[in-house]
C-alpha cells in the first residue's frame, strides 16, 4: 500500500514539479527548443528571478502537488500563530474510576466459572447483565446450594403440615416453633440468585479488571470482576516534585491517549481540578499526584495510562504550529509551508514547548506563515519524487 501511495503521489507531482505557479509556461513549451531560446548569450537567471503569472516566483526547491491530488490524501493547512503560550508541565497520568462509582460482581455460590461471551477488559455492561455463571455440577460433594434446595422445600412440606396439625391441636407449640426455625435456617441456607448461577453486574460501567478465568473454581462471594461507572472519571497525574511548582498554577489539561491517538482538553470535559496535593506527600520515587474529576463521553476507560499536558495560564509571545504540522528527519525537525495553491516548500524549525495540541517555534518561522497540518506524509513524499525532467535546468 505505502509503494503504491508513493507512485501515485509521483505520478501527480513529477508532472509539474519545474512550474509552481499558474502561468500557461509548461514542460512541453520548456523542453520544445524551437520556441524556448536557450541561446542568449549573457542571459543567466534562475526561477527566484522571474514569474511566469505575474507574482508567483517559483525555486528549485519547491514542492508541486496539483490542488485536487492534495484534496484526495487530505492535505489541509493552519496559520502559524503568533500569540500567547502558557506554562506547561508535561507528564504521567492514569484515568481512574472515582471512588462512588466502582463495584465487585461476585459468586453467588461455588463452582466453576464460565464467563459470558463478548466479556473482556474493557467491556461495556449494563446493571442486572450477567458477566459469568458458576456452577457446581461435576464437582465432588455437589452443588451445595442445590442441596440446600432440598432442605429447603422439606423444611417448608414439614412446617406445612404441622400447622395443620396445630390447627386441631394435634402437636404442641413448641413442635411448631421449632419447623419454623428449621424453615427458616433452610431459607437462610438457600439463594435463589445462586440456583440459576449468574454472577450480574450491580452497576452499569465498563469492566476494568477480570479476577477469573473460564474453568476456574470459585468460592460463594469470591470476586469475579470490577465494574466502574463509566459517568464520572478521575484523572491522577503523578508530577515531577521539581516541575510541582510550575503544575501548581495549573486551571487545566489535555490529554492524548495512546490507545485511540485522540487529544481531549479536560475543561471541555467538565473537567475540573480537585484539593492541590500537599508537597509532603510526595511518592516514592518523587512525584506528587495532581488530580481532576471530569465527564467521561464514553471513550475513556478507566485504568488507562494517559500522557498530560498540565496547562497554566501565561502571557509568553511566541510562533506556535499545530501538533501534527511537525515532521522529524534524522534529528531535525520540518515544516512544509503552502505558497500558493499547488506550491510547497520545506522549512526547518526548531521546536519548543508541546500543549498537546500545538508547539511553540523558537527559529524558522516568523508567525503568519500558511503551514501543513494534515496530510503532512503526501507533500513529504511528493516533495522525495520530485525530481526535475531530463534536460530541463532551473537555471539556464
Amino acid at each position: 500500500m505505502k509503494f503504491r501511495y508513493f507512485f501515485m503521489l509521483c505520478a501527480a507531482s513529477t508532472l509539474t514539479f519545474s512550474s509552481c505557479h499558474n502561468g500557461e509556461h509548461t514542460h512541453a513549451e520548456a523542453e520544445n527548443h524551437e520556441e524556448h531560446d536557450h541561446g542568449h548569450e549573457g542571459h543567466e537567471h534562475n526561477e527566484h528571478e522571474h514569474d511566469d503569472n505575474g507574482g508567483h516566483p517559483h525555486g528549485t526547491d519547491d514542492i508541486v502537488l496539483k490542488p485536487e491530488v492534495a484534496a484526495r490524501f487530505g492535505v489541509a493547512t493552519d496559520t502559524a500563530a503568533f500569540g500567547p503560550f502558557g506554562q506547561v508541565v508535561k507528564a504521567g497520568g492514569t484515568v481512574i474510576a472515582a471512588a462512588e462509582g466502582s463495584a465487585v460482581v461476585s459468586a453467588p455460590t461455588s463452582g466453576i466459572v464460565r464467563l459470558a461471551g463478548g466479556i473482556n477488559t474493557g467491556s461495556n455492561v449494563r446493571a442486572g447483565q450477567a458477566v459469568a455463571t458458576v456452577r457446581a455440577d461435576g464437582l465432588s460433594g455437589g452443588d451445595a446450594n442445590r442441596a440446600a434446595k432440598v432442605e429447603l422445600d422439606a423444611a417448608k412440606a414439614e412446617l406445612d403440615r404441622l400447622e395443620a396439625l396445630y390447627a386441631d391441636r394435634l402437636v404442641t407449640i413448641s413442635q411448631l416453633n421449632a419447623a419454623r426455625a428449621a424453615y427458616e435456617r433452610a431459607r437462610a441456607a438457600y439463594s435463589a440468585p445462586a440456583a440459576g448461577g449468574a454472577a450480574t453486574s450491580p452497576i452499569a460501567g465498563v469492566i476494568t479488571a477480570l479476577n477469573v478465568q473460564t474453568g476456574q473454581y470459585v468460592a460463594t462471594g469470591d470476586p469475579i470482576a470490577t465494574v466502574a461507572s463509566s459517568a464520572r472519571l478521575t484523572l491522577r497525574v503523578d508530577v515531577p516534585f521539581k516541575l510541582y511548582g510550575q503544575a501548581a498554577a495549573a486551571t487545566d489539561a489535555r490529554i492524548t491517549v495512546p490507545y485511540s491517538g485522540m487529544t481531549y482538553t479536560l475543561s471541555e470535559l467538565d473537567g475540573r481540578r480537585t484539593a492541590s496535593a500537599d508537597q509532603s506527600a510526595a511518592a516514592a520515587g518523587g512525584y506528587v499526584p495532581v488530580t481532576f474529576t471530569l465527564r467521561n463521553d464514553g471513550s475513556l476507560i478507566p485504568g488507562s495510562a494517559v500522557e498530560v499536558f498540565l496547562l497554566a495560564p501565561g502571557t509568553r509571545q511566541c510562533v506556535t504550529v499545530p501538533a501534527g504540522a511537525l515532521t522529524e528527519q534524522q534529528g531535525s525537525f520540518f515544516v512544509y509551508e503552502k505558497l500558493h495553491d499547488d506550491c510547497y516548500r520545506k522549512v526547518a524549525v526548531t521546536p519548543g514547548a508541546s500543549d498537546g495540541e500545538r508547539v511553540e517555534i523558537t527559529s524558522g518561522l516568523k508567525g503568519g506563515e500558511n503551514i501543513v497540518c494534515s496530510g503532512v506524509t503526501a507533500v513529504k513524499l511528493a516533495g522525495a519524487s520530485g525530481a526535475v525532467p531530463a534536460g530541463h535546468s532551473h537555471s539556464h
